[in-house]
């Protein structure tokens, strides 16, 4: 998922467990600082919440107030794609699967949430069925059923027309999707054949291959249910129906949303929710210093997207033992890296790339991106925070600053002395291109000779470098680039990025053009095989084929600076959540 914080994505994927929610949560945490004599509490330590639970408590009341500087791109659970937004959305749409509250990896467990024990998969992993909880209701108290599930996957996957915003995983696995036309154009009481649901506490999924990771696309938001009766398309994010433990009292398009507590939820039916605050505030662009500030002040609960502080304030939080006591740097489930084209000469040498792999200084990549708070310096293609990584470093350099002369030496395997070419970079991410300004200095040193080229973020995949016969006819070798898994596997990370499949003529993610049978091969056995262990073993070896063949230069693993409230509770950063804070059970000491 790029340039979206990854659902899942960010990031890394651990093995299916149960869920005992409340031993889990507290498990490696830190109480709640009574705080009695009504100062700031006292700040937990740096990266206490990459490690343990910050604050854990019961304790009901207060408002918590998320702050983010733009607009989500929908409030909708059906028409979303970004991490924070699966993260926050829990709060009033319950998904048949989420993730277990916790910090680092081991908030990638998936466990049952809508759904009462993990998919039952049959015929091969072609068939998957899961059983509701008994007493799930609405907010108006109407019951919750299995048709209520398919429809929200019908609506979510099935009417790009009108629901565009979210991914279309269940349009693309299902059976015979082709001569359905979704929920808006088919008013037919079936719908869509290959999701059935034989009474109203079950609902089965009829897949076109099997898929053994597909507990991972039931964990989307787009399995919360829809009441079809109050459904009216783009505009149901205006009064939208709760299946959480909060319920929508405001919406204010653009600029802040208010959730109250949902009466109709039960905790009985819900081992996962501990409904804490009496309200929750989300105010829409405000200015991203403002929030730096509303944070520290305690005024604000969290920022939103999970983003990290602004440069400004990680200088002066990292410069006091105070300050750096309420930071969590942690990893953000994604790489940045440089893709080499294999279409465009003389890249369609290995032997060239492999050039580019030993002639990069990583450090000097590192430091134009902000330095090791903003990014540790990588060597696979797959981050430490997504299940499937296994620790490596091909292409080995003493302090990671590169190797001139095994540079040169490939570069005469590959019958050139020097290289004229040419790197993208978005113009809207500063860093990006300071980063493509690093790499052209390095490559320079063993004859390589990059030009920068910058295009819109905006318009970066759709009309650049995410377009083949754009990059082969402007000479583009090498693209900046930066990934997220869609969820935390080897597979959820890998397939979008290296699939032969995903190269596309307009929008591409595989920007390398990276066509490789082997590959190809290993990614269908491994989301064939229903053994964890075999499929992340076939995730090392992909991660390894793909370095062998040069075709990805990993920069960084990239990593955030959050800044954790003291005032906040049940705060863990969560790898699920592309590091972000999981947002399902914090509260607030402050009133």
């Amino acid at each position: 998922m790029e340039g979206k914080q990854t659902i899942m994505r960010r990031s890394a994927l651990a093995a299916v467990a149960a869920i005992g929610s409340v031993s889990l949560l507290l498990a490696g945490c830190s109480k709640a600082d009574d705080n009695k004599d009504g100062g700031k509490p006292k700040a937990a330590g740096a990266n206490a919440a990459t490690k343990g639970v910050v604050n854990a408590s019961d304790k009901k009341g207060g408002t918590v107030t998320y702050e983010m500087s733009d607009v989500p791109d929908s409030f909708d659970p059906g028409n979303t794609y970004y991490a924070y937004m699966y993260n926050l959305s829990r709060l009033w749409a319950r998904p048949l699967m989420t993730f277990q509250p916790g910090p680092g990896t081991q908030g990638n467990t998936l466990v049952p949430d809508l759904a009462a024990s993990k998919g039952v998969p049959s015929d091969g992993g072609k068939t998957w069925t899961y059983k509701l909880r008994a007493g799930l209701k609405f907010q108006d108290g109407t019951p919750i059923t299995s048709k209520d599930v398919k429809y929200a996957v019908e609506r979510s996957n099935f009417a790009r027309d009108v629901l565009s915003l979210g991914p279309n995983y269940f349009q693309q696995y299902l059976q015979d999707p082709d001569h359905y036309k979704g929920p808006y154009k088919d008013k037919s009481a079936k719908g869509l054949s290959s999701i059935a649901t034989p009474d109203d506490t079950t609902i089965v999924f009829h897949l076109n291959r099997a898929f053994q990771e597909f507990d991972y696309l039931v964990a989307a938001p787009q399995t919360a249910p829809v009441p079809q009766a109050k459904d009216d398309g783009v505009d149901y994010v205006k009064h939208i129906v709760s299946s959480g433990s909060y319920q929508f009292q405001s919406y204010e398009e653009g600029q802040k949303a208010v959730l109250v507590r949902n009466k109709n939820w039960d905790a009985k039916t819900d081992p996962l929710r501990k409904q804490l605050p009496d309200k929750i505030v989300i105010n829409l662009k405000v200015n991203a210093e403002t929030i730096d500030q509303d944070l520290q002040s305690g005024k604000a609960t969290a920022e939103l997207t999970g983003i990290g502080v602004g440069s400004s304030t990680q200088a002066s939080l990292l410069n006091s033992a105070d300050g750096k006591a309420s930071t969590d740097n942690t990893f953000g489930g994604r790489l940045v890296y440089a893709a080499l084209n294999t279409k465009v000469k003389p890249f369609d040498n290995v032997a060239c790339r492999k050039a580019v792999e030993y002639a990069i200084d990583k450090v000097s990549v590192q430091t134009a991106m902000g330095g090791p708070v903003r990014g540790e310096i990588a060597s696979t293609v797959v981050p430490p925070d997504i299940t499937g990584y296994e620790k490596a470093d091909q292409y080995a350099s003493a302090d990671s600053k590169g190797d001139v002369a095994k540079a040169k030496d490939q570069l005469k395997a590959c019958g050139h002395t020097t290289i004229n070419t040419n790197i993208s970079a978005r113009s809207d991410r500063q860093s990006e291109v300071d980063a493509a300004t690093a790499i052209i200095s390095s490559l320079k040193k063993v004859g390589i000779n990059a030009t920068l080229k910058q295009y819109p973020q905006g318009k970066y995949f759709t009309d650049y470098a995410g377009v083949p016969k754009f990059t082969e006819k402007q000479n583009i070798g090498i693209m900046m680039m930066q990934w997220g898994a869609d969820w935390p596997s080897g597979y959820g990370f890998l397939q979008q990025i290296l699939n032969s499949k995903a190269i596309s003529q307009s929008g591409n993610t595989n920007l390398s053009q990276f066509a490789n049978k082997d590959v190809d091969a290993k990614l269908a056995e491994a989301i064939a095989n229903p053994d964890v262990a075999a499929r992340n073993k076939l995730y090392a070896e992909i991660d390894k084929t793909t370095m062998d063949q040069a075709v990805i230069v990993p920069l960084t693993y990239f990593k955030v600076l959050l800044y954790r409230s003291p005032y906040a509770t049940n705060v863990a950063s969560s790898a699920a959540w592309s590091g972000q804070y999981d947002y399902l059970n914090i509260g607030t000491t402050k009133k």
